[in-house]
C-alpha cells in the first residue's frame, strides 16, 4: 500500500519543526489542469483552514492561454469576475516531496451566496454528482487510468523555443514493454514513483510504449473521485519532476504521426458494502451488462468528454490501438470497449480517451452512461469478434466539431448532467474550435508558401 494521505494533525506538526512551509491549494479546472495558490503553511493552518479562500470564477471560464473567452454564463465582464469559494478536502491532503517543504490539499468550488451552492460546471462537482446518482442505487464506482506520455530530452524552455519541433526523444526505438529501454530513463521514471507513493498514491508498474520516448506508469484502482484526483497530482507532478531533470514530457494525444498518447480508463461498480455486483460467481450479471450497454450506447453522444481538444481527434486511427469503432469485446483491444477480468476484477476498458483527457470528466461521463444502461434496463449487443477496424460497427466522432454537435443534441447528456453544464462545455469546444480555424499552421505554409 502506499503511504496515508497526509493528516491534519501531522501537518500542523511538520509547520511547526519547519518541514512544510508551504501549502498548495488545487482544483482541476475544465482543460484537466491542476489550478490554485500556494499558501505560506502557517497562513494556512491560521486562517484557511477555518475561513477558506477564494480564487477569480474566470478560471472555469478560460482557454489554455488563460484568455476571458466570451460565451460563459457563469463568468464575464459583464458579471463582473467575481470570486468563487475554495471549499478543502482535507480527505486529499498529501505531501509533495518533489517540491521541497511542500504539501498540497485539493478542492471543490462554491459560490459565494447564501446557500455556498456548488459550482456545477466544475469537473470535481460533475464526477460527484454521478457518484451521487450511483449511491441512490446502492453503487460505488472504481476506476483506474492509465496514462502514457511522452519523454523528451530537451527543456520545456527548449522545447518553446524551438516550436517544439526536432526535439530529442529520450528512447530513439520502439521500447514497449522493453526492459532495457525504460531502464535508460530509469532515474527519472523512478523518482516520479517513488514521489507518487511518498504523495499517496499507489504505484503499480512502469512500461515502455511503442512511440519514441513512450512510457506509462500505472497506478492502483481506486474510487473513482480519488483516481481522478490523483491522477491530476500524477500528471502536474509528472511534469515538474520531468523539469528539475532537465527533460519535458507531454501528455497530448497526437505529437506526431506514430501512436499517440492514450489514457485508456477502467471501472467497475460494487455494492455500497463492497460486494461484487458485476460478477458473482456465475459470470456476468445483467447488471454488468446493462452497464457495458449504456457506455456503449452513449460513448458517440459523450465523446466530447473523453476527447475534449483539436488534437484528441487524430489519435482515432485504424491499426493504430486506438478505437475507430463503437463496440465492445472481450479482450479485444480493437474495440472501444473491451472487456477483461473474472469475479471480482471483472471490468470493462474504456479505450477512447487520450492523454489530454480530464480525469474528473472522462469518469464522470462513463460513470454517466453505465448508469444511463442500469436505469435504462438497455440490452448488451453481441460482443464483436475481430478486427473491429474492419467491421461495419458505427465510428467514433472523427473531429471535434462532430463531437460538439453530437453533444449538443443529446438527450441522453442532458439528462445525466444537466443543461448548465452541457451548455459550458458545448462553449468551451466553441472557443476550441473559433482558436484553431483561425489559426495559419505548419502544414499549410509548407504546401502553400511557394507551390500554391
Amino acid at each position: 500500500m502506499s503511504q496515508s494521505p497526509l493528516v491534519l494533525d501531522d501537518l500542523r506538526f511538520r509547520v511547526q519543526d519547519g518541514s512544510i512551509d508551504t501549502v498548495v491549494v488545487a482544483f482541476t479546472d475544465m482543460q484537466g489542469r491542476l489550478q490554485g495558490k500556494r499558501l505560506h503553511a502557517h497562513f494556512f493552518l491560521d486562517e484557511v483552514l477555518g475561513h477558506g479562500t477564494e480564487g477569480c470564477n474566470y478560471l472555469l471560464a478560460v482557454d489554455v492561454d488563460m484568455n476571458t473567452v466570451e460565451g460563459y454564463a457563469i463568468s464575464s465582464w459583464e458579471r463582473g469576475y467575481g470570486d468563487m469559494e475554495f471549499v478543502l478536502d482535507l480527505s486529499t491532503l498529501r505531501l509533495l516531496p518533489w517540491q521541497p517543504g511542500t504539501a498540497m490539499v485539493q478542492c471543490d468550488l462554491r459560490w459565494l451566496d447564501e446557500e455556498r451552492s456548488p459550482v456545477r460546471q466544475s469537473p470535481r462537482t460533475i464526477l460527484a454528482e454521478q457518484v451521487a446518482r450511483a449511491a441512490e442505487q446502492g453503487l460505488v464506482a472504481f476506476a483506474g487510468t492509465e496514462l502514457e506520455f511522452l519523454l523528451f530530452e530537451d527543456t520545456y524552455e527548449q522545447a518553446w523555443t524551438a516550436g517544439y519541433r526536432q526535439l530529442r526523444p529520450a528512447n530513439q526505438y520502439n521500447v514497449d514493454y522493453s526492459i532495457l529501454g525504460t531502464s535508460r530513463v530509469d532515474p527519472l521514471l523512478r523518482e516520479i514513483q517513488n514521489g507518487m507513493y511518498l504523495a499517496g498514491l499507489t504505484p503499480e508498474s512502469i512500461k515502455g510504449e511503442c512511440n519514441l520516448g513512450q512510457h506509462e506508469i500505472a497506478f492502483r484502482y481506486d474510487e473513482v473521485i480519488r483516481t481522478a484526483d490523483q491522477h491530476a497530482v500524477y500528471k502536474n507532478g509528472a511534469k515538474e519532476i520531468a523539469a528539475q531533470h532537465g527533460k519535458a514530457l507531454t501528455f497530448m494525444a497526437k505529437f506526431d504521426e506514430r501512436e499517440g498518447n492514450s489514457c485508456h480508463i477502467h471501472m467497475s461498480l460494487r455494492g455500497a458494502d463492497g460486494s461484487t455486483v458485476f460478477d458473482t460467481g456465475g459470470g456476468p450479471t445483467p447488471l454488468f451488462e446493462r452497464f457495458v450497454a449504456g457506455v456503449e450506447a452513449t460513448l458517440f453522444d459523450f465523446t466530447l468528454m473523453y476527447a475534449p481538444n483539436i488534437n484528441s481527434y487524430k489519435r482515432f486511427t485504424p491499426g493504430s490501438f486506438a478505437p475507430t469503432a463503437i463496440a465492445w469485446g472481450r479482450d479485444n483491444r480493437t474495440c472501444a470497449l473491451r472487456v477483461v477480468g473474472r469475479g471480482a476484477g471483472l471490468r470493462v476498458e474504456n479505450r477512447l480517451p487520450g492523454g489530454d483527457v480530464n480525469p474528473h470528466l472522462a469518469l464522470a461521463a462513463m460513470l454517466a452512461g453505465g448508469l444511463y444502461g442500469i436505469e435504462n434496463e438497455l440490452d448488451l449487443e453481441p460482443e464483436l469478434v475481430g478486427n473491429a477496424y474492419r467491421s461495419d460497427k458505427p465510428t467514433v466522432p472523427r473531429t471535434l466539431r462532430a463531437a460538439r454537435e453530437a453533444f449538443a443534441a443529446s438527450t441522453a447528456a442532458r439528462g445525466c448532467f444537466g443543461d448548465e453544464v452541457v451548455d459550458h462545455y458545448l462553449n468551451y469546444a466553441d472557443v476550441e474550435l473559433a482558436a484553431f480555424d483561425s489559426a495559419v499552421t505548419d502544414w499549410e505554409r509548407v504546401r502553400g508558401f511557394e507551390r500554391l
